[in-house]
């Protein structure tokens, strides 16, 4: 048990997936896995772990932001060895290309904080994926008849933006969508000697004005569960 973990050692997967709503974690555990066993509750933040064919795999939210994932990161690999984590979440899609409902698979992240200046300094360090997850996941999507997007998005602090936000000059430096976990999660992977990717689902559109309605996003998320469950399971063999 960890400060903000209840689960037992040895509850707790070497491969944990971790959407930010806790309830999707929920929805996606006992949709995927089998005999998924709730195996925290602690601060409202569930967690489950069972199995995905044969592979053991934990299930557990990591909240809104970096902050918040930061704490569950750092206590899911340095207290009950978790070697593999992978965020699944929803994006805000910026490049054109990027549509609704489409995947993101995050090879690296920008990061809009304060967070790592306090870190590095005035060194811009770049959190990278792990390179055999990414092809993976890249492998598991083309396999589902899914072509998804790969490359550079940013993750940042604040959901609603400013109306000077730097929109197009990100958008014209290759960044493909918006979030606020990833660069954190690779820092943190990094650090600690963990391997780290995100797939995410395109919820939303920040040049266009559209949003996904909830049960085209329920489908979407779906499918994203299942292609970064799939490439986990060739990532293991």
């Amino acid at each position: 048990m960890s400060i903000h973990i209840g689960a037992k050692l040895g509850e707790i997967a070497e491969l944990v997936l971790m959407p930010g709503d806790p309830y999707r974690a929920k929805w996606a555990a006992e949709t995927f896995l089998d005999k998924p066993k709730c195996i925290n509750e602690v601060r409202g933040m569930l967690g489950y772990t069972g199995s995905y064919k044969g592979m053991p795999v934990t299930i557990h939210g990591s909240g809104m932001g970096m902050p918040s994932l930061s704490i569950y990161v750092n206590e899911l690999i340095r207290d009950y060895g978790a070697k593999r984590i992978i965020r699944i979440g929803s994006c805000g899609g910026m490049a054109e290309q990027v549509k609704l409902n489409d995947i993101v698979i995050a090879m690296t992240s920008s990061v809009a904080s304060s967070k790592n200046k306090m870190i590095f300094g005035e060194i811009e360090y770049a959190p990278c994926a792990d390179w055999r997850l990414l092809r993976k996941a890249v492998e598991a999507a083309e396999a589902g008849g899914i072509t998804p997007h790969v490359g550079g998005i940013i993750s940042q602090d604040t959901f609603y933006t400013h109306p000077e936000y730097p929109l197009d000059t990100l958008i014209s430096h290759g960044v493909l969508a918006v979030e606020m976990e990833t660069a954190a999660l690779y820092t943190l992977a990094a650090r600690l000697g963990a391997r780290a990717l995100t797939v995410l689902t395109v919820s939303d559109h920040l040049k266009t004005g559209e949003e996904m309605p909830s049960e085209q996003r329920e489908r979407g998320f779906s499918h994203m569960v299942e292609l970064t469950l799939e490439a986990a399971l060739a990532d293991a063999s």
